[in-house]
């Protein structure tokens, strides 16, 4: 279980058993069930969470009642509402799970401290905050730049095997169309 962080870290920088042993003694885990609140709006956000296993999803409800997905995360992916987690204030998401799942999870302050104390870790969420940041930046720029099937093509590019794990009106409400129209897309597609 502890593996595959020890992996994820190991993609950015190497590691000796002792490191990772004190890495690891910074995080806990925790199982959460198929439709469990892992952060729910206006809780205030103690922790970011490592998926080892399972599907969660962060999402928004609009002042008119609409749900907005911003997130899925699977195995490997870090989630969290970033700017609650970050400014230690309440929640603007939810975040629950979609099938049953386990993570690890970290406190702010046992972040800064394991960044403090160990350069390679000050790298490595260095490394995983930049390349969310670029990851939020390009879908953004498919919101506002792409057509509706672009944006589908997209998604399936980037994310094959999530097309059999979650509904079709989640992918819909992740971009930004409606049910009928990602129907239409995928029924005309050869």
């Amino acid at each position: 279980m502890s593996q595959k962080l020890r992996e994820q870290i190991e993609t950015i920088t190497t590691l000796t058993d002792k490191e990772f042993e004190y890495i690891l003694s910074h995080f806990t885990y925790r199982k959460f069930l198929k439709n469990q609140y892992v952060v729910q709006e206006g809780d205030y956000v103690k922790y970011d969470y490592f998926v080892i296993n399972g599907l969660l999803k962060s999402w928004h409800i609009d002042g008119k009642g609409g749900t907005h997905i911003l997130m899925f995360a699977t195995e490997n992916w870090w989630i969290s509402d970033s700017e609650a987690f970050h400014n230690q204030t309440q929640a603007t998401l939810n975040i629950d799970c979609f099938e049953d799942s386990e993570t690890l999870f970290i406190s702010l302050e046992n972040r800064e401290k394991l960044c403090a104390d160990m350069q390679k870790m000050q790298y490595f969420f260095r490394k995983k905050t930049t390349a969310g940041y670029v990851a939020s930046q390009k879908r953004i720029l498919s919101l506002i730049s792409f057509n509706a099937r672009q944006r589908y093509e997209y998604f399936t590019q980037l994310y094959p095997d999530l097309l059999q794990r979650v509904p079709k009106n989640l992918i819909a409400s992740y971009l930004g169309i409606t049910r009928e129209t990602l129907s239409r897309l995928t029924s005309s597609q050869p």
